[in-house]
C-alpha cells in the first residue's frame, strides 16, 4: 500500500502493546482475566464507559442509539499461554451492538493504544467519512484522543465491526453488529444468538506477515509425503498420481494449500471461547432459536453444522432469502448467514466449526440447560485442490473424469460441468435470470446523470435495502448495447504465478473438502432474495477484475498490480455496473466493497441475493450488479487480512 495510507492504518503489534505478563501484571490479575473467560475488563488499563452493558448469550451487548466505545488492551489467556488482545470495552469479541433500523446512531470511540486505531463498520451503508477506513475515509483515531462517527440506520440484520488499522482485528478488535427491523421482523423466533467465530494466535501478526512473505507455507503441516504418494497409486494409479506430482512439481504449487495460517498457530474460538470451555446457548424444545453467525476471523473460512439438527438458512449479510434447509454452510471470513433451529426434546447439540484445511475446530453447544454437552464430531478428511482449482481445462487433469456437481455437493455428469458449454462466460448472461430488462440502459454512448430516473422524474438514492416495501425503478427503455470493456491481458511474472486458462461458473459447487460428503450443503446458486431490489438496470458497463498472486512470495493483487501501484476504480454516481471476478489463484478469496451492495448473479434473476462478501473459489469466475449510489473514497479488498495487507486492495471512488 502507498506509504502514507500504510502508516495511517499501523496498528499496534504484540511488540507495541503492555509488557508480558512476567513484566508487570500481577498473577492475581491474570488469573482473573483466565476465570473471566480469558479476557479481564477491569484492569484499569483504562477508564471504562459507565453505560451498562447487558450480558445476552454470554456476550455483553449495548443497545440504543448512542454508544462510548473504549479501545485498549486487556491480558488474555486462550492457549493456556498468557498474551495480550486489543479489546472494545474490555472484552474480546467486543460488546454486541444493537441499532434499530431508522434512527441515526452515535458512537464515541476513544483510542487508550499508544498507536491509531480505527472501527469499520463492515457492511453498514453509511456515510464515506462515517466508513472508518483510516487514509482514504477518514485520519484515523489518534493515540489519546476520541472520535465520534454518526450514521444513519438504513438496514438492518446481522453485521459486524472490526479494526481497519494494520492487525489490530487480528489482536482482538472485533465485535457483533445487530440491526433490529423498524416494524415486524419478517422472521419468527423465540430466542436469539449471535455466534461469532474468530482465530486467535499468540503470535504477533507481524511475525505472522513476515513467516508468510519468507515462506508462504510455513504454517502448512499437511504437506505430502511418501506416504501419501503410496496412498494415492493405490487409489488412483501409478501414471496418474506420478503425471500428477509432476504438474504440481512443475509450477511450484501446493494441492495442500487450502489456508495461509492454520491451526498450528491458531486457536479457533466461538463468542471468544476456545473449544474446552464449551460457551453455551439455552433453549426449550420446540422454540425456534435463531443464530446469528459472523465471521470474524482474519484468515480462517470455517464449515459450519450442527449434527443432528437441521438449519433453515434465512438471511445472508444483513438480506433475508427464501429459507433454505440445510445440513452445512460454507462460511468465509467477514461473511454472516442467520439460521433458525427447532430442536423437538431436551437433548443437547454440538455447534461445530471445523477450519477449511481440516487444522482445528471451534465449538458451543445448544442446551437446555447449563453443563451438558454433546459428542464432537471427528473432523473430515483434509482437502486436496484439484487442477479444476487452478482454472485448468478439465481434460488436463490427470484422471479426471467430466463432471459437476449438484447444489447439494452429489457429483454429476453432463454438459453443465463443461467449460463453455454453458452461459457462464458471457457476462451477465444467467441461466434463470430475468432478461426482460436487457434493452435498459445498456448502451454505448449512454451517459448516466447523477441520479437515476424513471418517467417520473429523479429517484432519491442510496436505493433502500430489499424488503417488503420495496419499490423498483421502471427505467425507459434505450438502444444499444452495454459496454463490455477491454479484456484483461495477464502473463506470468514477479507478481502473477498462475494465469487460469478455463476458469469457470462454480456458484452449485459447495467449496473444495464439500463436495459429495453426504450432507445437504449449502451453495451460492441456492440463495435467493426474499423480495427483489430497487434497481433492476441492467449494468451499463463491466468492470473484469483477476484476483492474482504469486504465493511463493506471498505477494497478492488486482490484474497483477498490488495496491501501492494501482490506479482507483472510479465509479459516476448514479450508474450500474457489473464486476467480473476472475480467480487466478489457488485458494479462496472473500471479497468486500465498502460502502455500496453486491448483487450476485447466481441464476436467480430480479431475485438475486445482495450481500458484501463474495467469497470466489479458486479457478472462479463470477459476477454481480452494483448500483453505484453512495458518494465517496470506498476501500475494495481481499478480507483475508494478510492478503490484503500484501496488496489485494483498491480504492473505488464514487463522484
Amino acid at each position: 500500500m502507498s506509504a502514507d495510507l500504510d502508516r495511517a492504518r499501523r496498528a499496534p503489534t504484540l511488540g507495541d502493546r503492555a509488557p508480558r505478563a512476567s513484566e508487570g501484571i500481577t498473577r492475581r490479575r491474570f488469573v482473573q482475566g483466565v476465570i473471566a473467560g480469558g479476557v479481564i475488563a477491569g484492569l484499569e488499563l483504562w477508564k471504562l464507559p459507565t453505560l451498562p452493558a447487558e450480558v445476552v448469550g454470554g456476550l455483553p451487548a449495548l443497545s440504543g442509539s448512542y454508544f462510548e466505545l473504549a479501545i485498549g488492551q486487556v491480558p488474555v489467556n486462550f492457549t493456556g499461554r498468557p498474551s495480550f488482545a486489543t479489546a472494545v470495552n474490555g472484552s474480546v469479541p467486543g460488546p454486541t451492538l444493537r441499532w434499530r433500523e431508522g434512527d441515526t446512531v452515535t458512537i464515541a470511540v476513544t483510542n487508550h493504544l499508544k498507536v491509531p486505531t480505527s472501527i469499520h463498520w463492515h457492511g453498514i451503508r453509511s456515510p464515506a467519512d462515517m466508513d472508518g477506513v483510516p487514509g482514504l475515509s477518514f485520519p484515523g483515531i489518534p493515540a489519546g484522543q476520541t472520535f465520534t462517527y454518526r450514521i444513519p440506520v438504513k438496514q438492518r440484520g446481522t453485521y459486524w465491526y472490526h479494526s481497519h488499522s494494520r492487525f489490530q482485528e487480528q489482536t482482538g478488535l472485533y465485535g457483533p453488529l445487530v440491526i433490529e427491523p423498524r416494524g415486524q421482523d419478517p422472521l419468527q423466533y423465540d430466542r436469539d444468538y449471535v455466534i461469532i467465530l474468530s482465530d486467535w494466535t499468540d503470535e504477533n501478526p507481524e511475525t505472522i506477515f513476515s513467516n508468510l512473505k519468507q515462506q508462504s507455507g510455513y504454517y502448512n503441516y499437511q504437506e505430502r509425503t511418501a506416504g501419501t504418494f503410496i496412498s494415492d497409486v493405490r487409489k488412483n494409479g501409478l501414471g496418474a498420481t506420478v503425471s500428477d506430482r509432476l504438474m504440481w512439481g512443475a509450477m511450484n504449487m501446493n494441492p495442500t494449500d487450502i489456508l495461509d495460517v492454520s491451526g498450528s498457530t491458531y486457536t479457533y474460538l466461538i463468542n471468544g471461547k476456545p473449544p474446552a470451555a464449551n460457551w453455551t446457548a439455552l433453549f426449550h424444545p420446540r422454540e425456534r432459536v435463531r443464530l446469528r453467525f459472523i465471521n470474524g476471523s482474519s484468515m480462517s473460512i470455517f464449515d459450519v453444522r450442527i449434527p443432528g439438527l437441521p438449519m433453515s438458512v434465512v438471511q445472508t449479510d444483513g438480506n433475508d432469502i427464501e429459507p433454505v434447509v440445510v445440513d452445512e454452510f460454507r462460511i468465509s471470513v467477514a461473511e454472516t448467514y442467520d439460521v433458525i433451529v427447532q430442536p423437538q426434546d431436551a437433548s443437547a447439540f454440538t455447534i461445530f466449526a471445523q477450519s477449511e484445511d481440516r487444522t482445528g475446530y471451534a465449538r458451543a453447544t445448544l442446551a437446555p440447560r447449563g453443563g451438558m454437552s454433546a459428542p464432537i464430531p471427528p473432523m473430515d478428511p483434509r482437502p486436496m485442490l484439484t487442477m479444476v482449482d487452478m482454472g485448468m481445462a478439465m481434460g488436463k487433469m490427470p484422471g479426471m473424469k467430466m463432471g459437476g456437481a449438484t447444489p447439494s455437493g452429489t457429483p454429476t455428469a453432463g454438459p453443465q460441468s463443461v467449460p463453455g458449454m454453458t452461459m457462464d462466460g458471457m457476462p451477465g448472461m444467467e441461466m434463470g435470470d430475468d432478461m426482460s430488462g436487457m434493452e435498459m440502459g445498456d448502451m454505448p454512448g449512454m451517459k448516466m446523470a447523477a441520479k437515476p430516473s424513471d418517467a417520473r422524474g429523479p429517484l432519491p438514492i442510496p436505493f433502500p435495502q430489499p424488503g417488503p416495501a420495496t419499490t423498483g425503478l421502471s427505467a425507459p427503455p434505450a438502444a444499444g448495447r452495454p459496454d463490455r470493456g477491454k479484456p484483461i491481458a495477464l502473463r506470468e511474472g514477479p507478481q502473477v504465478d498462475n494465469v487460469a486458462d478455463a476458469p469457470t461458473r462454480r456458484l452449485s459447487e459447495p467449496g473444495v473438502g464439500l463436495n459429495g460428503n453426504g450432507r445437504r450443503v449449502l451453495t451460492y446458486s441456492d440463495l435467493r432474495a426474499r423480495y427483489p431490489g430497487a434497481d433492476p438496470r441492467p449494468a451499463g458497463r463491466d468492470i473484469e477484475i483477476h484476483l492474482t498472486g504469486n504465493m511463493e512470495r506471498f505477494i497478492w493483487g488486482f490484474n497483477g498490480i498490488k495496491f501501492s501501484s494501482a490506479a482507483p476504480i472510479e465509479l459516476k454516481l448514479g450508474e450500474r455496473v457489473r464486476f467480473i471476478l476472475v480467480n487466478d489463484t489457488m485458494m479462496a478469496h472473500p471479497i468486500h466493497l465498502h460502502g455500496l451492495w453486491s448483487e450476485l448473479e447466481n441464476g436467480n434473476g430480479v431475485r438475486r441475493p445482495y450481500k458484501h462478501t463474495i467469497n470466489v473459489k479458486p479457478g472462479e469466475r463470477l459476477s454481480y450488479l452494483v448500483s453505484a449510489d453512495t458518494p465517496g473514497r470506498w476501500a475494495y479488498h481481499c478480507h483475508l487480512l494478510y492478503h490484503m495487507e500484501a496488496g489485494m486492495f483498491r480504492t473505488v471512488i464514487v463522484s
